[in-house]
């Protein structure tokens, strides 16, 4: 559970980039080599690398080693904690889309 605002930050920091929420993206199909998960990336091994330390330090994957393969995991559980911190804002962009719409919604004719 994120209990800092400096955890949520952290979480959203790493998803704030494309190359990351890519990343992201190709481990909810499954783990994958780190060899495998970098090479439709148009940047180096070492530069998705660091793409990929940024997630682990957000808690959004984590790494398994078998020799000297090593294979990576989504750890999805911090996606859940954006969602639910946005859900508090909720009633805030709910209550201006209802002004909106009852604004552009022409009034009754009366009888």
């Amino acid at each position: 559970m994120v209990d800092h605002a400096e955890d949520l930050g952290a979480i959203l920091a790493a998803v704030a980039d494309p190359t990351r929420r890519a990343i992201i993206d190709r481990l909810a199909q499954g783990p994958r080599r780190v060899t495998d998960l970098a090479a439709p990336f148009r940047m180096s091994l070492n530069a998705v690398s660091k793409h990929i330390k940024v997630l682990e330090s957000a808690g959004l994957i984590h790494r398994s080693r078998l020799g000297r393969e090593h294979t990576l995991h989504l750890t999805a559980q911090p996606l859940a904690h954006i969602a639910t911190w946005a859900n508090r804002y909720t009633r805030y962009w709910t209550a201006r889309l209802d002004n909106l719409e009852a604004f552009f919604t022409p009034p009754d004719d009366p009888p």
